[in-house]
């Protein structure tokens, strides 16, 4: 953005489906514990996580294992982020054509977005009925 970097963590389980994101300025501990409290108040404590070689990241992890009687077991292998990365591709080819963003407001939104539409197209979004609807319709449900 503006030429600076900006992070974007996402969290993916091992069925591929997105558990939560969160784009910050900066990539340092309080953001990455922002994120992983975020995520487990939502989706509660897994039981073990998998990160990038990020110190921030690790710190973070062991912040939160600070505080719980179950700790989280942390693995930091580069070769088992591969789901998160490949995960991740989807948001690089929508965003590479763009040739980034001017305004930081801007990119959560549409990051937001981009993220929203790749879950529905996943199929996450749960939907009651007989016939699920497409993921036009499941779109046009949120957006109205």
């Amino acid at each position: 953005m503006k030429g600076s970097w900006k992070y974007l963590y996402r969290a993916v389980d091992k069925a591929d489906n997105t558990i939560d994101f969160l784009f910050r300025a900066k990539r340092d501990k309080a953001a990455a514990r922002r994120f992983f409290d975020k995520a487990i108040a939502k989706n509660g404590a897994p039981e073990t996580v998998t990160i990038d070689k990020s110190g921030s990241n690790l710190a973070a992890l062991n912040a939160v294992n600070a505080e719980r009687e179950m700790p989280i077991t942390v693995r930091q292998i580069k070769y088992l982020n591969n789901i998160v990365e490949q995960d991740h591709r989807a948001i690089k080819r929508r965003i590479r054509p763009m040739l980034g963003f001017k305004d930081f407001n801007c990119a959560c939104v549409i990051l937001s977005g981009i993220e929203l539409m790749h879950m529905i197209k996943k199929g996450q979004m749960k939907c009651s009925g007989k016939t699920p609807p497409s993921a036009a319709q499941q779109f046009y449900s949120l957006a109205s």
